[in-house]
C-alpha cells in the first residue's frame, strides 16, 4: 500500500509539472504573437515588478502573470476584455474585493489612507440634477455600500477587527441616525462634527463623502497614525485633499461621448488603470504614475475620454463602410 501511494504521489508531482510546462510554452507563445506595442506595455509592468529581473522575456518571468493581466488584454487570443459592473450588486462586490486588496497591501504601508469612487446612482444625471429627492437617494446608496463594506471587512464583529463609520462633518442629522441604524451592532458611528475619536491600534475606519478641508485633513491625520482609513465618494475635493501617497483601490467612472456612455475609467486594486470602451475593450492600460494628477490621488481624465471618442469615431468609420 506504502509503494502505491509514493507511485500515485509522484504521478501527481510529474502531472503538476507537465501542465505548468504546458501553460509556460502557451504563454511564450502568446507572448511572441503579440503586437511590438503590447510586448512593450507587458514590459513596462511586469519588469519593474520583478525583482532583478531583466527586460528579456523568459519562462519564469511569463509564469508570474496574473489572471487579472491576462483580462487586462495583454494576450488578445486570451481575454482581451474587462468587464464593468453590470448592476450595483456587481460593483459594490468589485469594490469590495479591491478594498480588502488595499486593506492587505496598501501603496505605502505606513500611510494606510484609501479611496473608493465610483457613481452612487445609477443614472448619470441624477446626483447633478439639484433635485432634493436624488440628493437623498444618492445618501441613502453610499450609506447601503459603507454598511456592506464594513460588514464584509469584519463579518464577525467580536473577532476583530474593529471598524468605525465616520460621517462628514457636514452631514446632517438624518445621514448620522441613518449610517447608524444600518450598522448597528457591526460598527461605531462618529461624526467628524465632535472630532477625530479615540482609536485602537488596528481599528479600520470608513469615512463616508467627505466634503470639506476639516473632513480630509482629519482622514490624513488617522491614517498617518497607522489606522486605516477608506474614503468612500469624497465630495469637493481640491489638490491637497487626498496626497498621491494614498491609494486609489477602486475607481469606476463613466466617460461619455455624444451625451452617450462611450466607455469607462476603472481600476480594481492592485490592477492597473484600464481605459475601456462601450464593448469591455481594453484601450489602454497604465499605472498611477501615468494617469495621476501631479500631488494628487485624482486621474486626469482627459486621455482616457480621447481614447474612448476615438473608438466610438472609428467604429462609426466601419459601419458605414459595411466593415
Amino acid at each position: 500500500k506504502m509503494k502505491s501511494l509514493f507511485y500515485e504521489i509522484m504521478r501527481l508531482i510529474i502531472k503538476g509539472k507537465l501542465l505548468a510546462l504546458t501553460f509556460s510554452i502557451a504563454s511564450c507563445a502568446a507572448f511572441h504573437a503579440l503586437p511590438s506595442s503590447r510586448k512593450s506595455l507587458y514590459r513596462a509592468h511586469h519588469v519593474r515588478n520583478i525583482p532583478n529581473q531583466s527586460t528579456k522575456t523568459t519562462f519564469q518571468n511569463l509564469e508570474q502573470i496574473r489572471v487579472t493581466d491576462l483580462s487586462m488584454g495583454l494576450f488578445p487570443g486570451v481575454n482581451s476584455r474587462i468587464t464593468f459592473p453590470k448592476s450595483a450588486s456587481d460593483r459594490d462586490t468589485q469594490a469590495i474585493n479591491a478594498i480588502k486588496s488595499a486593506i492587505a497591501a496598501p501603496k505605502n504601508p505606513s500611510f494606510p489612507l484609501l479611496e473608493c469612487e465610483f457613481p452612487a446612482l445609477t443614472a448619470l444625471n441624477k446626483l447633478g440634477d439639484g433635485s432634493l429627492r436624488s440628493a437623498q437617494e444618492a445618501e441613502q446608496a453610499n450609506i447601503s455600500f459603507a454598511s456592506k463594506l464594513l460588514k464584509s471587512i469584519a463579518p464577525f464583529p467580536f473577532l476583530g477587527p474593529k471598524t468605525s463609520l465616520l460621517i462628514s462633518s457636514q452631514a446632517s442629522n438624518t445621514v448620522l441616525r441613518s449610517a447608524s441604524e444600518k450598522t448597528k451592532g457591526s460598527s461605531t458611528v462618529f461624526s467628524l462634527r465632535d472630532g477625530i475619536p479615540e482609536l485602537g491600534l488596528d481599528d479600520i475606519c470608513v469615512l463616508l463623502t467627505p466634503s470639506n478641508r476639516n473632513d480630509y485633513q482629519a482622514a490624513q491625520k488617522i491614517a498617518s497614525g497607522g489606522n486605516t482609513v477608506i474614503i468612500i465618494n469624497g465630495f469637493a475635493k481640491d489638490t491637497k485633499s487626498v496626497p498621491s501617497t494614498a491609494t486609489m483601490a477602486y475607481f469606476l467612472k463613466p466617460l461619455t461621448y455624444n451625451s452617450q456612455i462611450a466607455g469607462y475609467l476603472i481600476r480594481k486594486y492592485p490592477s492597473q488603470w484600464a481605459t475601456i470602451d462601450a464593448d469591455s475593450n481594453v484601450l489602454s492600460s497604465v499605472d498611477d504614475s501615468d494617469i495621476l494628477v501631479k500631488g494628487t490621488n485624482t486621474p486626469d481624465l482627459r486621455a482616457s475620454g480621447r481614447l474612448v471618442q476615438k473608438a466610438v469615431d472609428e467604429q462609426a468609420i466601419r459601419a458605414r463602410r459595411g466593415n
